[in-house]
């Protein structure tokens, strides 16, 4: 069975689109109508006017494009694609930790759940996190979760006081500064990019720190140079079709795998089989209760206002 061209067929058929993180397989981001990051998979999942949104990625942002999208259907190729970093911040624990400052706004990664979002004044990503806390007024409190790092390098660029929830993310985490800075000496004209998920001694040593979109378009404007990568290793597809002939290496693992990199085994649990699958028999689906969504919007369209 060809399995892309009857996913062409079955989007057409079903006025579907497939929208993909660029930490997804290669072949799904190749079957993808748009690939982005947090932020643009939001915008996307916002205006699109297709019935069925197909989310190749990982449980809350299929549940993002769901609380923007209550009327249409919104579906997860598995939906044992949690987050790590979104499984870090219970709703229970961040409920009494968030009553314990009530005078505190809160502003929370858009990697969290729909519940931790509807306790939430405005939610970032991390394309827009320095952005959107820089506007909070300088007299408020702010609690920042569920990423602790990107709290703290938010928190630098920023001047603010946060107080942090203490989440991470497993695979910015995974990354060796011993392995990195050995790889350095190997290419010593290379750039090295991070994510502001990794931890401080990784963002201490970077020549650039952003989201993966603006990772994207730092070496598209620098193509001349060798790029080491410090982000889930999914990256690179799109990276490298963007500067065919830059050297891209991914950032290595503390932990010996398949590929010397940071990989995200969540992300990796969606295929093209599972795609197929789920446009097929239009499941699994995300289903969210109704007095969730209202509350857990409001903080995303402040988030989308702001970044306009």
């Amino acid at each position: 069975m060809d399995l892309k061209n009857n996913i062409i067929r079955l989007k057409q058929e079903k006025n579907a689109i497939i929208l993909a993180h660029y930490y997804q397989r290669p072949e799904i981001q190749e079957i993808a109508d748009y690939v982005g990051d947090s932020l643009g998979l939001s915008q996307k999942a916002a205006d699109t006017d297709a019935d069925i949104i197909v989310f190749a990625g990982v449980h809350f942002m299929a549940e993002t494009a769901k609380i923007l999208n209550p009327a249409k259907t919104v579906l997860l190729p598995d939906l044992k694609a949690g987050c790590s970093l979104a499984d870090s911040c219970p709703p229970a624990s961040f409920k009494k930790f968030k009553e314990q400052h009530p005078d505190h706004y809160v502003v929370t990664y858009i990697n969290c759940s729909a519940e931790i979002k509807a306790m939430s004044d405005v939610v970032c990503t991390s394309s827009n996190a320095v952005q959107i806390v820089a506007a909070v007024p300088k007299d408020r409190p702010i609690i920042f979760a569920p990423d602790r790092n990107l709290g703290k390098y938010v928190a630098k660029k920023t001047g603010r006081d946060l107080l942090l929830w203490d989440g991470a993310c497993e695979v910015h985490q995974a990354f060796s500064i011993d392995k990195l800075l050995t790889l350095y000496r190997k290419y010593p004209k290379a750039k090295i990019i991070v994510h502001p998920e990794s931890e401080d001694h990784l963002l201490g040593i970077a020549n650039f720190i952003g989201s993966t979109a603006q990772m994207i378009e730092y070496v598209k404007k620098q193509p001349g140079h060798d790029y080491i990568v410090a982000t889930e290793a999914g990256i690179l597809h799109k990276m490298q079709e963007a500067v065919p002939n830059t050297v891209l290496i991914p950032a290595p693992a503390k932990e010996d795998n398949s590929c010397a990199c940071s990989e995200c085994a969540f992300m990796k649990v969606n295929t093209l089989e599972k795609i197929y699958d789920s446009l097929r028999h239009g499941a699994p689906e995300i289903q969210l209760p109704e007095a969730l969504l209202a509350p857990a919007l409001l903080p995303i369209q402040r988030m989308l206002e702001h970044s306009k």
